[in-house]
Formats: C-alpha cells, sequence, structure tokens
C-alpha cells in the first residue's frame, strides 16, 4: 500500500479530522488532512537523494484553525475582493471582510476552515479525492456551489491538484493551493538565495491594500522581472513602494499563454531541488511569507520566520468580479469548471 490514515485530532465540534500519506514510486511523499485540503507535510529528494519537508505547517491541529492558510485550499474565491462586495447579473453581492475593507480568501469562513470528505485510491499514482458542497448564501456567495478536489503524487515526482466546480447559479470560483515553500527543507532557512523565473510580462497594478486598480503594468528591466532567473532575494528589499508596504512579494502576476504550460520554476542552488509549476490558469500570486502573525510554531517547535517561505499561488487576477478587464471566473450554471495545477519536483 503508497496511502496510508491516521487520526489528526476533533475541531471543535467534536468531528475528527485525519492525516493522509501519500507516497509515490520516485519518493515524493505528501501527507494532507480532510481539514482545509491542506498539504501538511511534502517530502521531496533533494541532490543527494535524500528526502526533506519542503512545506511550512503546524504540528497539531488545532493550531490551524482560524484563519490560517498554511498548506490550505482557499475559496470560494482565493485572494481579494475590494471593499468585500461584488455585482453579478444586477445583484449585489455583500461578503464578509477579514482584510480591512476587503474579503481575503473566501472570508472568515472559507473553506480553509472546512472539514472535507475524502477518498482515496491506490495504484502507482495514489490520489486522494476531496469533495464538498458549499452552500448558496455561503459568506455571501451566490450559488450551490459543488466541488471536487484530486491530490495526485505521480510517477514523475510531481503533485497534481485538479479542482473542478459546479454551481445552480453563476458565481465566482477561484480556487488555490496556499502552500509555504521551502526547498531547503530547513523551516528556518531564509529563502533569499532561492532562485525564480515566472512566465510573466506584466503584474496588475494595486492600490496599498492590493486592490487591482485595472491596469497592468510591465515588469521588464524592475523588481518584479522573473523572466530570466533571479534569486528571491535580489530586489526584495529595494526602494519599490509597494515592496516596502508588503516587506517583499506580494503580487499577482499576469502569466503568458493559454491552456497547461509552465508558469513558473524555482531552484534551491544548496539543496539542488527544483520545483516547477504548471497550470492553465491565467495568474499566479507570488508571496514570501513578509509578515508572520503571532504567534505561529512550525513543526520544528520553533516560531516561524520571516522570509522562509514563497508562495506561488495559482488563480485567477484579484478582485477579478469586479474588473471587467480581467479574465472571466464567472461559473456558468451547471456546465463543471475544472483546472488543473501541478508542482513537479527535480534535483540538479
Amino acid at each position: 500500500m503508497s496511502i496510508s490514515k491516521k487520526n489528526f485530532g476533533p475541531l471543535p465540534d467534536g468531528r475528527e479530522a485525519s492525516l493522509y500519506t501519500l507516497k509515490g514510486k520516485g519518493g515524493l511523499t505528501v501527507e494532507v488532512t480532510d481539514y482545509g485540503c491542506r498539504i501538511h507535510r511534502l517530502w521531496a529528494p533533494d541532490k543527494s537523494g535524500a528526502l526533506g519537508d519542503v512545506v511550512l505547517g503546524h504540528r497539531t491541529l488545532p493550531e490551524y484553525f482560524g484563519e490560517n492558510y498554511q498548506g490550505a485550499l482557499v475559496g470560494r474565491y482565493a485572494n481579494r475582493i475590494g471593499k468585500a462586495v461584488f455585482s453579478l447579473e444586477g445583484e449585489t453581492y455583500p461578503l464578509s471582510k477579514n482584510d480591512g475593507e476587503n474579503s481575503l480568501h473566501g472570508g472568515p469562513g472559507g473553506y480553509h476552515q472546512v472539514l472535507w470528505q475524502a477518498q482515496v485510491q491506490d495504484g502507482p499514482e495514489p490520489k486522494i479525492t476531496f469533495t464538498h458542497t458549499s452552500p448558496d448564501g455561503d459568506e455571501g456567495y451566490p450559488g450551490t456551489l459543488k466541488m471536487q478536489v484530486t491530490y495526485t503524487v505521480t510517477e514523475d515526482n510531481s503533485l497534481s491538484l485538479e479542482y473542478t466546480g459546479v454551481s445552480d447559479k453563476p458565481t465566482p470560483f477561484n480556487l488555490t493551493n496556499h502552500s509555504f515553500f521551502n526547498l531547503t527543507g530547513d523551516p528556518q532557512g531564509k529563502i533569499f538565495g532561492t532562485t525564480l523565473q515566472i512566465n510573466a510580462q506584466k503584474v496588475t497594478a494595486v492600490s496599498d491594500d492590493l486592490i487591482p486598480t485595472g491596469e497592468l503594468l510591465p515588469v521588464a528591466g524592475g523588481p518584479l522581472d522573473f523572466t530570466a532567473p533571479k534569486p528571491l532575494g535580489q530586489d526584495m528589499f529595494c526602494g519599490d513602494h509597494l515592496m516596502q508596504v508588503c516587506g517583499g512579494y506580494d503580487h499577482n502576476f499576469c502569466l503568458e499563454g493559454e491552456g497547461f504550460r509552465k508558469i513558473a520554476e524555482a531552484c534551491e542552488p544548496v539543496s539542488g531541488r527544483v520545483m516547477e509549476v504548471w497550470s492553465d490558469l491565467p495568474g499566479v500570486q507570488l508571496y514570501t511569507f513578509n509578515k508572520v502573525p503571532t504567534p505561529l510554531v512550525g513543526k520544528d517547535g520553533l516560531p516561524m520566520q520571516p522570509h522562509t517561505a514563497f508562495c506561488l499561488e495559482t488563480q485567477f487576477y484579484p478582485d477579478s468580479p469586479n474588473q471587467p478587464g480581467f479574465p472571466s471566473c464567472i461559473l456558468t450554471p451547471g456546465e463543471p469548471f475544472v483546472t488543473k495545477t501541478v508542482y513537479r519536483f527535480s534535483a540538479r
């Protein structure tokens, strides 16, 4: 068997959460929980073949409670919606505010706090499928939304994440995984030396509260230019106003091309670990764990530190329901929408 299951502890309402371990033939191993479809651990080999856990997280289930996005699936709308409101087909939908005046990652009761139903399938490429039905009006969003999320460990050391949603009313649909990656395998290690390349010529311009203005800005020659591999620390503390406000990167990159394609690659030179990101979505949010809510304690028992991880959250652009010029994120009633993101690991 390449799949195992164990108890992870009770939720406040008494239901039990579980941990599932899926081990691939190439060594890549993922431990996930049905609480928020979270990636709890992800072991990937380094250039010597040694496995290391390359995602941050916590030791116990209660540490994940609340608005904690470590490793989680987030939605119904990942990222931000300005003023926590949007209009659709003549109706206005106020949302829960949990980021100042804005709504972030589906609101305070988003899918990161849901206990999903899980079903495993063993084989050469072990997989786990999570399902959940979000009711009409959930966190203010219209439509009863039925979702299926499948994580597969493939034979080429990839972790495939496939999301399916179908609604009975028009509704925004924008799920992503919010894993905090550290390819050193050391949760205290800074990510300044990790090189990153993103296939994007533009980013969404935003106000200081990270809500898009509708304008797309070119990255060429500036601190947001990752068109060629560049260490994350090279420009992280430059004089750019928004980067000073954020304390690092927290930007949506507008990806080149369409369909399922390679959109980014990160490489950690000491461990040799390489992570390619493939997706069919139009955007990806780069976040460099700039501020750590206190107290957050990692799986090593030590307080988490800023700039010890980076996130590459594949997505529709932030605030798309309020931006008619952005790619549409609206589900058509009765028509399933399927999207796929793959994190592919190797070493060199």
